[in-house]
């Protein structure tokens, strides 16, 4: 029986036992009303909260040694994963294997350091927009000199989808495959005193949809049409709150959940992904770049977690994995009726994980 409870805001549920061998055994539940914490006066209320064991957490290992790996994308129609590392693009096949992509005359190359995250286009067509996103093209940010979207098409060529104004920094990206944004790509900006979202169209046109959201960065995602009051909104994490965020296409903010994991610039919920509906069958991957200096390293490399692993803690498709930048600890967050949070793996603990969680074919 659990002792010495005490309650957090949004249902945090802490408590402590001792296990059958005589030590001490925590477990960290956080349980969030779907309905959540509207952010900007729109509603606010209380959450059920309810404490429930978890199994052992398990670990990320490390996959394949990339320098300065940043983001990833997930899988093509020839099963490659797409990499950005060092300011250039490769394509990294299951067996371990990566390949330049990209590099050639009129390819891509990006300053190196920023964080220029990149998606993948299933494509989508977007509402009233008369054209398609090119299926296999990748886009990537451009978050310092010259802010923008540069898009990437299958075979290598790169033009710039879209121009940003000076003082708006690209710093999140993701498809809306559900369609409550309209079938856009979404980018996430910092903006002077804020974060914004645009949503842009494949014909480069751009409409705002916030300039006064929660702050968020890094592997942002649409939530599945499966995820509750929050299916189809947009989500992303706030590293110095521990705060998972999701913003509507009306612009409003949301308090999803609160991770309960450590929190601070480089180290709290960095990295999300959507769980695909074979859990068994796929790995999930995620990007951990070598940060000399920082708390937490890195290690160059990537990282993953089998579906195997994922099943065992009670993963389920549709819930969204996210992972602290600071030693990629991660957890499950599932919305129903309600919203749960369980710890549920950890990485090396000099991790230093970045961008976001992609799933692909067990290798």
């Amino acid at each position: 029986m659990m002792s010495a409870l005490a309650s957090t805001p949004c249902g945090m549920t802490r408590g402590s036992s001792r296990s059958r061998l005589g030590g001490p055994l925590r477990v960290t539940l956080v349980v969030c009303a779907a309905a959540g914490l509207v952010v900007g006066g729109v509603m606010s209320r209380p959450a059920l909260a309810r404490s429930v064991p978890a199994p052992k957490t398990t670990r990320w290992t490390r996959f394949v040694h990339v320098a300065a790996v940043l983001d990833l994308t997930g899988p093509r129609t020839d099963a490659t994963l797409t990499v950005a590392a060092d300011g250039r693009l490769s394509l990294l096949h299951l067996g371990g294997a990566l390949t330049p992509f990209a590099a050639g005359a009129g390819g891509y190359s990006t300053t190196k350091g920023p964080e220029p995250y990149i998606a993948l286009s299933t494509g989508e067509t977007p509402d009233g927009s008369g054209c398609s996103f090119g299926r296999d093209d990748v886009y990537a940010l451009e978050p310092k000199a010259r802010p923008g979207v540069i898009q990437i098409d299958p075979l290598g060529q790169v033009r710039r989808l879209v121009d940003f104004p000076a003082g708006v920094s690209p710093s999140g990206i993701a498809f809306d495959d559900v369609g409550r944004f309209g079938h856009r790509l979404l980018v996430t900006a910092t903006v002077p005193g804020s974060t914004a979202v645009y949503a842009i169209d494949c014909a480069g046109r751009v409409t705002p949809i916030t300039v006064r959201a929660r702050y968020m960065e890094g592997g942002v995602v649409v939530a599945p049409a499966t995820f509750g009051a929050f299916a189809g909104d947009l989500v992303g994490a706030d590293e110095h709150t521990g705060r998972i965020v999701a913003i509507g296409p009306d612009g409003s903010s949301r308090i999803l959940a609160r991770s309960g994991l450590a929190s601070g610039g480089d180290i709290g919920v960095e990295s999300i992904g959507v769980i695909p509906v074979d859990v068994g069958g796929v790995s999930a991957y995620l990007a951990d770049r070598r940060s000399p200096g920082h708390r937490h390293p890195g290690t160059d490399s990537i990282l993953r977690l089998t579906g195997t692993q994922l099943a065992q803690q009670g993963a389920a498709p549709g819930d969204l994995l996210v992972a602290t930048e600071g030693g990629a600890k991660t957890i499950v967050v599932h919305c129903a009726q309600s919203c749960t949070v369980r710890h549920v793996a950890d990485g090396p603990s000099v991790s230093h994980a970045e961008g976001h969680i992609v799933f692909a074919p067990a290798a």
